[in-house]
């Protein structure tokens, strides 16, 4: 079906219909048949079509599924450009909705670096902009990002929090810290 609307786009020569519907062919390989091989090229070719169409949006969520493969593929740094590109487009456009999505998901990345300071920051972020904006679905997201990152969490560990109280150098006041 959507390799029927590309070739109808392509015939007609409407680039942001063929990008679109590349776009959602990929999204069926990817997500429905797991096929990351199958569906790269597609979202490769979607972003190069959607860039010469001017379609932000389109790009945006080639970008974010682009992101989606370097991930799954263990290439951390490669998706996080790629989300955050995606990140650029959705804030220049409006989309603000789709930025909080995209922010849980680099919210992943920054958890998988052992950054959880900047995760969570990134969490807050997405949570505000999603309760603006009505986006009830990524407010979820968050909320399981979250508690999936605090679950993660190493055990804290007994650290010292400060030495030399009371005049009495060496002596120190332990405190669980993470």
């Amino acid at each position: 079906m959507f390799q029927r609307a590309v070739e109808l786009y392509r015939t007609l020569g409407d680039t942001r219909g063929e990008a679109e519907s590349l776009f959602w062919a990929g999204i069926f390989h990817q997500v429905v048949r797991g096929d990351g091989d199958v569906a790269v090229p597609l979202f490769d070719r979607s972003y190069e079509l959607a860039t010469e169409a001017g379609d932000k949006l389109t790009m945006s969520y080639a970008l974010r599924h682009l992101g989606f493969a370097e991930h799954t593929a263990g290439r951390p740094d490669a998706a996080r450009e790629r989300l955050e590109e995606s990140v650029r487009l959705r804030r220049e456009i409006g989309f603000l909705p789709g930025v909080a999505a995209n922010l849980v998901g680099l919210a992943y990345i920054s958890a998988g670096w052992e950054r959880r300071d900047e995760a969570l920051a990134l969490l807050d972020e997405a949570d505000e902009i999603a309760r603006n904006g009505g986006a009830w679905g990524v407010v979820r997201w968050v909320g399981q990002a979250r508690a999936e990152i605090w679950a993660s969490a190493r055990p804290p560990r007994r650290a010292p929090l400060r030495c030399g109280l009371r005049g009495r150098p060496g002596a120190c006041a332990w405190a669980w810290r993470p």
